[in-house]
């Protein structure tokens, strides 16, 4: 088929449909970056950040309606949706831009006489992004605005969920009057992205999706001598230690469990918590969850959305079933939740107790409104659980001693670590995942390391 369509979670309609680019459109597409890339490589950081800063400037003004569309495509709640623009998108594009001109400024050496010795940073050439769904915007900025930073061209390709955002980026860098091939976006079948990565006009591939997708596009590049970055799935642990404030953990981990619906490669998925807190935490994490409001997330009080398709939805409601036949305990009640559907997209959140390290719902991703709770007799049990994992993207402690906290936090195996805070990316800092989260890193100074390759400059001056 050459089209595809958008089914919207919230009704399982249509809500769009769009045609997928023809042969000739993806090889102009390509041509076109590669010629633009040399035109662009050479205007100023001052330019390129410029235009970059009018591109932050068309997001925030159609903040509302960008947040409504968020909504339809994929299903998050309403009174959320904008503030993925107003708030981390906004907050990375305008860090990104302000440090690029001392990141990509050449790097000196030292003195020696009779040479001038400097090496420069040159953009890598054509950066093909393959964004997902969950948080179109946040995770594709991560690599489009220090992209085009950097001197290179881009081409994005987005989720089917979500293709209005690659339209979104296009009409933004066009108000920004972005020179026309430096940006471009394609809608792209699965076949079609694994043609265009073996492209030689392809330079470098940024991933953000799952690990099985990870796979196919570290497969396909091996094809070339070229590099990719991916971002993959999680399955994030969070310890709530002794010494903890109780009631802030239960709020910020809640937070951290429900949003979005679950559908976070850094949400929190399984939390372990010290044995002298363990009733008390489940308790109120309890109470917290059943004051959750499941529904149309076009409803202003809707506070947990549909998941993004039904097939979503009854993945994580097997993995709770089959705990539950290995002897794990839900203690939500489902029917409290009246906007709970059995063959929907609309599923009630789920705690699980008596869960061990033998079930799927503490080992797999779910990537839905389900967290399962163990608890523990001291650091050194939750550490190991915690690094009883195939992934390990992000990890927090909750505690009141950050001594202990750095201490705990240098044993465990995973990108980034978080003290009394969860599922956030502070621009500052490298957002990267260790064995099957991924490689490589977005965001931070070191987020333009992959997007530049170094070019060494050695001149020996006239000695006359």
């Amino acid at each position: 088929m050459n089209t595809f369509q958008t089914i919207s979670p919230i009704d399982n309609s249509i809500y769009l449909q769009r045609s997928l680019a023809s042969s000739k459109m993806i090889d102009h597409a390509l041509e076109h970056a590669k010629k633009m890339q040399n035109e662009w490589k050479e205007t100023t950081i001052a330019t390129r950040a410029s235009v970059c800063h009018k591109v932050i400037e068309y997001f925030v003004q159609n903040a509302e309606a960008i947040g409504t569309e968020i909504t339809h495509q994929m299903g998050r709640p309403i009174r959320y949706s904008k503030f993925e623009i107003l708030g981390g998108f906004k907050e990375r594009a305008e860090y990104m831009i302000e440090i690029a001109a001392s990141v990509l400024a050449d790097v000196e050496t030292s003195e020696k006489s009779g040479f001038k010795r400097f090496i420069q940073r040159d953009p890598i050439g054509t950066v093909l992004v393959l964004a997902p769904w969950n948080y179109p915007y946040l995770t594709s900025v991560n690599v489009i605005i220090p992209a085009i930073m950097s001197g290179n061209t881009v081409v994005l390709k987005h989720a089917q969920q979500t293709p209005l955002c690659a339209e979104r980026y296009a009409a933004a860098f066009e108000y920004a009057g972005l020179p026309e091939g430096v940006f471009q976006y394609l809608h792209l079948s699965h076949d079609q992205v694994a043609k265009v990565i073996y492209d030689s006009r392809v330079d470098y591939v940024a991933f953000t999706g799952s690990v099985r997708g990870g796979e196919a596009i570290q497969n396909a590049i091996s094809q070339r001598f070229i590099t990719a970055g991916l971002e993959l799935g999680g399955k994030d642990p969070a310890y709530v230690r002794a010494d903890a404030n109780l009631e802030f953990a239960i709020e910020n981990l809640v937070d951290g469990a429900y949003f979005n619906s679950g559908q976070s490669c850094c949400g929190i998925e399984r939390i372990y918590v010290h044995e002298n807190h363990f009733k008390n935490f489940v308790e109120g994490f309890v109470d917290l969850t059943n004051k959750y409001v499941l529904g149309n997330p076009l409803n202003p009080e809707t506070t947990l959305g549909p998941m993004v398709r039904t097939s979503a939805a009854n993945f994580a409601k097997n993995q709770i079933k089959d705990a539950i036949k290995k002897g794990a305990k839900g203690l939500i009640d489902s029917k409290i939740f009246p906007n709970h559907q059995g063959d929907s997209p609309y599923m009630a959140p789920q705690i699980l107790v008596n869960v061990n390290h033998e079930m799927d719902i503490m080992m797999e991703e779910t990537f839905g409104p389900v967290v399962g709770i163990i608890s523990v007799k001291n650091d050194e049990e939750a550490i190991r659980l915690m690094n009883d994992s195939k992934y390990g993207l992000t990890a927090s402690i909750w505690t009141k001693d950050i001594e202990a906290a750095i201490r705990l936090g240098d044993q465990i195996e995973t990108g980034t670590f978080f003290m009394n805070r969860c599922d956030y990316l502070d621009p500052e800092l490298a957002w990267t995942g260790v064995k099957n989260s991924g490689k490589g890193a977005t965001l931070s100074k070191l987020g333009y390391d992959a997007l530049t390759r170094p070019k060494s400059f050695h001149l020996r001056l006239d000695n006359d």
